[in-house]
């Protein structure tokens, strides 16, 4: 098979050399241009295109993906399937230009999680399972036919980076498998379940604020939901903490939500919750880097009855 690979971050680059290392033939890698990144805002350019140069392939990095001229590139190279990892939203005539079209791997249970945040929104809410799915790209995002799916657990002590981690091992076994299947034709697509959908929009700054007076497993499943990154945080004397670790402590609840219960330079921090309380393990204030709160508690002077606003 004559492949396009299409993708930007770090996930997609297991799946690259997954497919660099098949029988298949991938003609080209497509990617987001370079642009600023990191404090000194150097021109970098993204984790997929620094992997596939590594690899000798060549790299394409279109602005426009409507532009006749990208268009008139991927048909020069007369692709098979186009196989897209964490990509942006392809045009009709992009996606439908290979002779089996466009195929996807996604990091969830589809139909549940559609949209840009699976992983992240799947820990949120305390799904117990998630997965891969690999799909048929269609007009509407993440509604496309189903090809093949992959189940994982999440555990208590999993949280969106390890949970990342699997699905990217995962996911570059079932993409190659999806691959292997479409071009020996043993796939059989499955319609997806619209009734079944649920969405995992684009995480915001919102999407973070802890607000203190919900329950402490609300909280757990928030906290370990955006870490290590964007992160869940609060403001502890105006300055702000993005917590990154937490354990569920049994309290009872006579305190105010979000006043410190216990700060001790050995233990760290418990913060009482609308129902139960939180044990921070590590954190990371504003412009600093990762530590543990007992850490903070000597560095910061955390007493008990302070409060998170």
């Amino acid at each position: 098979m004559r492949l396009i690979f299409m993708g930007t971050p770090e996930f997609a680059i297991k799946s690259l050399e997954t497919l660099h290392r098949s029988k298949h033939d991938i003609v080209a890698v497509v990617t987001a241009p370079d642009k600023p990144r990191g404090r000194g805002r150097k021109i970098m350019p993204t984790a997929v295109k620094k992997a596939a140069l590594e690899m000798g392939l060549p790299v394409l990095q279109p602005s426009n993906l409507k532009s006749q001229k990208f268009v008139d590139e991927l048909k020069d190279l007369n692709p098979d399937l186009n196989v897209v990892v964490a990509f942006r939203i392809l045009p009709e005539v992009v996606f439908k230009l290979p002779k089996y079209g466009s195929v996807n791997l996604h990091g969830s249970l589809l139909p549940k999680y559609r949209g840009a945040a699976p992983i992240n929104w799947a820990i949120i809410n305390g799904e117990k399972t998630t997965g891969v799915t690999t799909f048929l790209l269609d007009k509407k995002v993440d509604t496309g036919a189903i090809l093949l799916q992959k189940s994982v657990d999440i555990s208590a002590v999993d949280d969106a980076g390890t949970i990342h981690d699997k699905l990217m091992d995962i996911g570059a076994e079932l993409l190659l498998k999806t691959v292997d299947g479409i071009d020996d034709g043993s796939l059989k697509p499955a319609t997806q379940n619209d009734i079944e959908a649920s969405p995992a929009p684009k995480l915001t700054p919102e999407t973070g604020k802890i607000n203190w007076s919900e329950n402490s497993e609300k909280l757990f499943n928030l906290i370990r939901g955006l870490s290590p990154y964007p992160g869940a945080y609060g403001y502890l004397k105006s300055k702000k903490i993005i917590i990154l670790k937490c354990d569920i402590i049994g309290a009872d609840n006579n305190k105010r939500h979000g006043e410190i219960i216990e700060s001790d330079q050995k233990t760290g921090i418990t913060v009482a919750c609308g129902e139960g309380a939180l044990k921070i393990i590590t954190l990371k204030p504003q412009g600093k880097t990762e530590m543990g709160s007992a850490e903070y508690v000597r560095g910061y002077h955390v007493e008990v009855g302070d409060r998170f606003e």
